[in-house]
């Protein structure tokens, strides 16, 4: 939701490089993987160094070397290409594992061989001011056998030339074939592709100005990601699957993509898990997600603003599901009285808010706080020592999340925690919620986009000192174990309590926008 993190150069990369050096060893229980199967040339584990993370010194400028893959994620085995700019020096590639290694944060899978410096052509503007660089050309396709399911970083490096030395990263995700029995992890790469300011435009502002009303009206993978090419493996993602990893449970691995063009993936799954923001779904997508929960499979939203922004995928040359269609206004969308018409999930047309999935709404940005405890007998605060009013600074931010008492919120939605939050000098409050539904699923969000961050370690930046951070890992640790062990709501039915916080009835304290008028839902 909030632009004003969309376009601002460099200091998001350096931001989260500098979190992610600091805590690599805050994590202090064993368990979990402690390596996985290697192919290439190259199959030695990271190092004390950490050769997988790009110094603040080596970031690559995002023409002076960058690069995409036609796919967001490929099945182990499968290839994809890959697409490099890299004009003043040759480079390699090296794939990197992100996960659980003894507390190193990714392990080194592969590498290639030199490859040679190429100066593609220049970005493509398109008429709905769309940023492509569909005209380049392939510079080599990488193949994937053995490569274990995870989420992946392919490390770019110029090894000669004016660059030597500068390095940028490609994300791509090695899907697994089936979560059944497993814990599937989703990568959220629809908002990291919305906010992606390469070329100068997103799906927020664009323009010499970098002005809303230059937005881009829809957004191409078929691009590299700017200023901060990771930000949502980093930030998002790399802190959740290192903890994943370390609780021991069966995982699985997919993209926000893979929900739509695969929706079978989900069949059997004993969770779902949606990283630190992940804000932009599909009709397809929430009804994947829906039907898994109502067969049984729990879900978890591990960050706010989750399904709050509706979008439709289009085609282009490298295949299907490559654009994100988001006019953000019925008036401008072509299709503009339908289901699939890109508005907020909460607006008209065919509004359908995120509540009755999520369990609650987005409330507002930026948010700050800290995490108060509502329901210290939750299951999940289970040895976490917290009573309640126990406050957790730093866990609540960027963006967050707060239950309504209207049309569409669960009947039994429990509050856990009920932050009292600060948005733009705005007083509000931040919710964690639980709910379940008749297949037995259990359905918990944290209400908050920081929680994910947090397992990294201790940040003066964000006011999250070892106690905060102990308690998300601890609860986090429990949520894994929980959702492995099949449908929560079977062993901890949810207790409805909204009433006992007495909740406004109304959006209003919060930017998230009024609800529509549409059936299913009240209006405020």
């Amino acid at each position: 939701m909030g632009a004003a993190r969309t376009l601002a150069a460099g200091v998001l990369v350096l931001a989260v490089a500098s979190a992610c050096q600091g805590s690599t060893n805050k994590a202090s229980n064993d368990g979990g993987p402690t390596s996985a199967p290697t192919s290439g040339t190259s199959s030695s584990p990271v190092k004390a160094d950490e050769q997988w993370r790009i110094p603040v010194r080596q970031v690559a400028g995002p023409l002076e070397l960058a690069g995409y893959a036609d796919q967001v994620s490929v099945r182990s085995g499968q290839s994809f290409r890959l697409f490099v700019t890299s004009p003043a020096g040759d480079f390699t590639v090296r794939a990197f594992r992100i996960g659980w290694y003894g507390g190193a944060g990714a392990k080194l899978i592969w590498t290639s061989a030199d490859l040679p410096r190429k100066a593609q052509p220049k970005q493509i503007l398109t008429k709905d001011r769309m940023i492509t660089a569909i005209n380049w050309s392939p510079t080599t396709t990488v193949q994937t056998k053995g490569w274990p399911a995870g989420s992946y970083l392919l490390l770019l490096r110029a090894s000669n030339g004016a660059s030597k030395g500068k390095e940028t990263y490609v994300p791509i995700v090695v899907r697994s074939d089936t979560a059944r029995g497993a814990v599937l992890i989703v990568s959220g790469v629809n908002t990291d592709q919305a906010y992606n300011g390469w070329g100068g435009y997103n799906l927020y502002v664009g323009g010499p100005k970098h002005t809303h009303d230059q937005r881009s009206l829809m957004v191409t993978f078929d691009r590299p990601y700017g200023y901060n090419p990771a930000r949502g493996v980093l930030h998002d993602n790399l802190p959740l699957v290192q903890l994943a990893e370390r609780s021991g449970v069966r995982l699985a691995y997919a993209t926000s993509v893979d929900l739509q063009a695969d929706p079978g993936l989900l069949n059997g799954a004993r969770g779902i898990v949606f990283g630190g923001h992940d804000e932009y779904w599909s009709l397809p997508m929430r009804a994947a997600v829906t039907k898994a929960r109502d067969a049984g499979t729990n879900l978890a939203f591990l960050g706010a603003n989750s399904v709050y922004r509706r979008m439709r995928y289009a085609a282009d040359p490298h295949g299907p599901n490559r654009i994100i269609v988001d006019y953000k206004d019925a008036g401008l969308d072509p299709i503009h009285n339908a289901p699939d018409t890109t508005v907020n999930w909460r607006q008209n047309p065919h509004a359908n808010p995120e509540n009755s999935l999520v369990g609650m709404l987005y409330e507002c940005f930026p948010a700050s706080g800290a995490f108060t405890v509502h329901d210290p007998n939750f299951f999940l605060f289970a040895g976490t020592g917290a009573k309640a009013g126990s406050a957790y600074p730093g866990l609540v931010g960027n963006e967050a999340d707060r239950a309504y008492p209207i049309k569409g919120t669960p009947a039994n939605l429990q509050v856990v925690a009920h932050s009292p939050t600060t948005c733009a000098k705005r007083h509000t409050f931040s919710d964690s919620t639980y709910y379940t539904v008749k297949s037995g699923a259990g359905v918990f969000a944290t209400g908050s986009i920081e929680w994910v961050r947090a397992l990294l370690g201790p940040d003066a930046k964000y006011g999250s000192g070892p106690a905060s951070v102990a308690f998300a890992q601890k609860v986090t640790l429990n949520l894994f174990t929980a959702l492995a062990a099949g449908p929560m709501g079977r062993t901890h039915p949810a207790v409805g309590n909204l009433a006992s916080v007495h909740d406004l009835p109304t959006t209003s304290t919060g930017t998230g926008g009024p609800i529509g008028n549409a059936p299913g839902s009240s209006g405020d």
